[in-house]
């Protein structure tokens, strides 16, 4: 039997539009052999397609869409089933009345063969608010190749039962132990899990658990692209049976990082179809800047943007930004404005002209200090005196929001903010001013990791990668001048971020303990923080919530990332 992984890109809620996707993808499927096509989970509806199953219509469409493409396959593609991911109704009046489904399509009709058992409602998840769990394993029948196959099939959650190796597990039932009585032919995973740094390996150790307990291969089909804040890197595989994580059972099959692919593998081959290859996996910075690129592409796309904004300052995080931007658009759909102050430095603004030539941007420079010096005129009677202090600085940015909101919206691009997570953590940013955009590309990336990766980006290992993607393919791209430069906001003379802040090679790894690992101060101080340091942080980082609380959405590459995986409250203690 020839399988099909096919790792699809499915926008959220358009369902009849998916349901094409998995159409075109049975097709290319059929052309390579295949018997039966695996598809993501929920892959009729993109994930996560949150409140959106609350709408009776777009569950009455779902049985419509799944008729048409039993139709069309019926009439296109006779031999060839599909499994397909889908929200199948319950029948219980009480919420949540929908399961977390999987639907075999063939021979002109569906049916339902799969519900997931295991529902997250943790960090970015809450499956509870609408599916309810199903009650026992699910164990296909299906006649290919003159033989009766026994499929298991679980749902991405459903093969992370493994604590050992997650450091975590959901209560509940062992779907890969429920199945080791029906003794199964093949074990068949239907997931979304979103990017996550090491988050492949770690996947990959699941399966082969799986593959060790179950004495037969694991086939492992991700959803690929950017849905809102999150996105999926795909990377789906198959792992053969030789027993486990301490055997070495091998991945015999691997499909692209954040790329849609259709690829075949035919059951008991040590190798998959020998027309499309093995994919090899990128290494972790490689698979980090190609997530970002993928998340705005997708983004932009799935909210109807062919072009986008940035403002350019000379510092590194705008011009991480910039080339993230370029990657995913193509720099000439891209757009850069400088705005410097009479704080800006020559420097600053040649190293941002600089860098949007080599990167093809459009640039345009607006001067601010005529600005600066109407809002002090304006507020000085207000004030009995220009604003001052930090005043004066928040107004400096607050300007350059504005002019920023005001050119997107009159060429229609989309806004995209340049704020780091260190920043983001601490309040070292400016409601209404650098905060504003439609998107928060690096929200979730510490600033020692701005450094690294734009260190990557600027050595040779990163050619292949840079050229792939549009992007000049030899010598710097970001430029020495930009990374060997002190952070500063330069919203007064001679600023620079260490006088507010600690070093971010002390600050970091302190707030990755309080949001990572939810640590208390006593804790830090008790592995050897300065217990006023620890002190402190935890204060900006508590007293900036409700600025997160006002952010734009981020895209989530981390463990834990502001937005709907950080629910913090604002008023407490």
């Amino acid at each position: 039997m020839r399988l099909a992984l096919a790792q699809l890109n499915p926008l959220v809620g358009d369902l009849a539009g998916n349901g094409e996707l998995i159409l075109a993808a049975s097709r290319q499927a059929a052309a390579h052999g295949a018997d039966l096509v695996l598809t993501p989970e929920l892959s009729l509806w993109g994930y996560p397609p949150r409140d959106l199953l609350l709408r009776p219509s777009l569950i009455r469409e779902q049985g419509a869409v799944l008729n048409q493409l039993a139709a069309s396959l019926a009439q296109e593609l006779p031999q060839l089933a599909v499994l397909v991911g889908m929200a199948e109704p319950s029948g219980a009046a009480p919420l949540p009345n929908l399961f977390n489904a999987v639907a075999l399509v063939e021979a002109g009709s569906w049916r339902v063969v799969a519900r997931k058992r295991l529902l997250p409602t943790y960090d970015v998840f809450d499956e509870q608010r609408y599916f309810c769990a199903a009650m026992g394993p699910s164990v296909l029948e299906l006649e290919r190749g003159g033989r009766s196959w026994r499929l298991g099939l679980t749902i991405c959650e459903d093969l992370w039962v493994e604590e050992e190796l997650q450091g975590h597990r959901l209560a509940g039932a062992d779907p890969v132990a429920e199945l080791l009585s029906s003794r199964i032919d093949l074990l068949l995973n239907l997931s979304a899990s979103p990017f996550g740094q090491a988050k492949v390996a770690l996947r990959q150790s699941l399966a082969r658990r799986a593959a060790s307990r179950l004495a037969c291969p694991v086939v492992y089909v991700n959803q690929v692209g950017g849905n809102d804040e999150l996105v999926f890197d795909g990377a789906s595989f198959v792992v053969d049976a030789r027993g486990g994580v301490e055997a070495g059972s091998a991945v015999v099959s691997q499909l692209a990082s954040c790329k849609e692919q259709v690829s075949c593998w035919e059951v008991n081959s040590a190798a998959p179809a020998a027309s499309l290859p093995v994919a090899p996996l990128p290494a972790e910075n490689e698979q980090l800047f190609r997530a970002l690129v993928l998340g705005v592409a997708d983004y932009a796309r799935k909210c109807g943007f062919s072009s986008a904004l940035l403002g350019l300052s000379g510092g590194i995080d705008s011009a991480l930004v910039a080339v993230i931007a370029a990657a995913a658009l193509g720099g000439e759909r891209v757009q850069a404005l400088m705005m410097p102050s009479p704080w800006s430095s020559a420097g600053s603004l040649n190293d941002a002209q600089a860098l949007a030539r080599r990167l093809g941007l459009g640039s345009h420079t607006a001067e601010i200090a005529a600005l600066m010096a109407s809002f002090d005129t304006t507020l000085t009677p207000v004030l009995a005196g220009p604003p001052s202090g930090l005043s004066a600085e928040n107004l400096q940015s607050r300007i350059r929001g504005t002019l920023l909101m005001a050119v997107a919206n009159q060429q229609g691009q989309l806004l995209l903010s340049t704020g780091n997570k260190s920043e983001l953590a601490v309040g070292y940013c400016t409601l209404y001013g650098d905060m504003n955009g439609g998107l928060a590309v690096i929200g979730d990336l510490y600033k020692t990791s701005v450094f690294e990766l734009c260190a990557w980006l600027d050595s040779a290992a990163a050619g292949p990668c840079r050229r792939e993607l549009g992007l000049p393919g030899d010598g710097e791209l970001v430029g020495r001048a930009i990374r060997d430069k002190p952070p500063s906001a330069e919203l007064r003379p001679d600023q620079f971020d260490s006088d507010s802040l600690p070093d971010y090679a002390v600050l970091d790894p302190i707030l990755k303990a309080y949001i990572e690992e939810l640590a208390s101060p006593e804790q830090l101080i008790a592995r050897g923080t300065p217990a006023k340091l620890a002190e402190r942080v935890m204060q900006l980082l508590r007293r900036a919530e409700f600025k997160r609380r006002q952010a734009p959405p981020l895209l989530k590459i981390g463990g834990r990332a502001f937005g709907s995986g950080w629910r913090m409250p604002i008023a407490a203690r």
